[in-house]
């Protein structure tokens, strides 16, 4: 089955930040610009497309990025109830002295999780990052078996944690595509915790109030960034993982990640972030194909008590293809024949792939969108001699 897009299409909204369904190789243009770092990465959560990256496998020290598997971990045992924003944590000896970034808490003090949360994300504080992890884990050692165990389900393949804080030990590496994995999870998995990670200021009482700033400046500059964290060691150099949200046009609201580590400065780590964020934004057709739950194709259902079955994504089919080219697509409906019944609901029975100038850009896995159940005994001899003849 092969079908021309039409041009004119509908504004959205998108129905999840992340289109876990969706199956894309990089796409090969456009040039991306000149990024002053060891390792970048830009990836479009609407879509699941890899727009540009850099030596995305190397290993890398991971700094304060580390932050953003204990914030995951954190939020996971907020949901599963097993500690709550408003339980106020002890502060260990051991939390009390880290070194690095501080949240500037004592062991004199009892602290909501709320707030430890606030002196991790906004502060990038050490301590307070130590006593989420005792508070979580009973232990840090224990914390830390916890974020290797989330890692690799996640699909981290390339990750191991060695401390909940990101100072630097032998060992503790990530990738920048390990990275765009958990920040997409992160952003998807636990969208009522996202707005730490948008907080531009957050003073805790009898701390220093110059210590209440975000570090990532992009907050301050650009309206559509929300998030996420930075890191910095000697070794990492300055990183930035950084996302925004726009609405552009034809598709709605775009969200991109941007991962960026080995920049040389706070500033060039802010404007190299920028310029990918920006370019991604511009160098692209965003488009969407069909609507989630839309029936893409309904191919002959075999021996069904229905004659046909609709295929289709449960989430919107969004794709960028380079600027200009977005009127210009062609989709092809592959699917196995014949198809026999029954079909479950959400069980793959076919790809959509979508084609920009004989490029193939996106391969999308395509799933009944209803039960279809098994015919009759008669149903199902009449299309077992049709399916013998043909």
């Amino acid at each position: 089955m092969k079908s021309s897009l039409m041009p004119t299409l509908r504004n959205w909204a998108a129905a999840a930040l992340l289109a876990p369904t969706l199956a894309f190789a990089q796409l090969a243009a456009p040039q991306p610009p000149e990024i002053a770092a060891r390792n970048y990465l830009l990836f479009d959560v609407t879509t699941g497309q890899i727009l540009a990256s850099k030596d995305v496998d190397a290993p890398v020290e991971q700094a304060s990025l580390t932050k953003l598997m204990t914030g995951y971990v954190v939020f996971d045992a907020l949901r599963n109830k097993k500690i709550s924003l408003e339980q106020t944590m002890p502060v260990s000896e051991r939390a009390w002295k880290m070194p690095g970034s501080r949240m500037f808490i004592d062991p004199k003090m009892q602290v909501k999780v709320d707030d430890l949360l606030h002196g991790m994300i906004v502060q990038s504080g050490n301590d307070a990052t130590m006593a989420l992890a005792e508070a979580v884990g009973g232990t840090a050692e224990n914390f830390v078996r916890l974020m290797n165990e989330q890692a690799k389900a996640l699909g981290m393949t390339n990750t191991a944690y060695k401390n909940p804080e990101g100072l630097t030990e032998p060992g503790h590496t990530t990738t920048a595509k390990d990275l765009s994995i958990l920040a997409s999870r992160l952003i998807k998995d636990f969208p009522e915790y996202m707005h730490y990670y948008a907080t531009k200021q957050w003073y805790y009482p009898g701390t220093p109030k110059s210590n209440g700033t975000n570090r990532n400046t992009l907050l301050f500059r650009d309206p559509t960034v929300d998030g996420l964290k930075t890191g910095h060691t000697n070794a990492a150099g300055y990183c930035l993982v950084s996302t925004a949200k726009r609405q552009v046009p034809n598709a709605g609201e775009r969200r991109l990640i941007s991962i960026l580590l080995g920049a040389a400065s706070d500033k060039d780590r802010a404007n190299e972030s920028q310029k990918l964020l920006n370019w991604g934004y511009t160098a692209f057709d965003t488009v969407k194909l069909f609507d989630g739950g839309q029936a893409v194709a309904t191919p002959k259902a075999w021996k069904g008590a229905q004659d046909t079955v609709k295929i289709g994504s449960v989430t919107p089919i969004v794709v960028n293809v380079p600027a200009g080219t977005g009127g210009k697509l062609e989709t092809q409906v592959v699917s196995q024949e014949p198809l026999i019944a029954p079909f479950t609901k959400g069980q793959k029975l076919g790809t959509l792939k979508v084609m920009a100038g004989g490029q193939q850009v996106a391969e999308v896995p395509l799933v009944a969108l209803d039960d279809v159940a098994e015919a009759g005994i008669f149903g199902r001899a009449w299309d077992a001699i049709r399916l013998w003849i043909k």
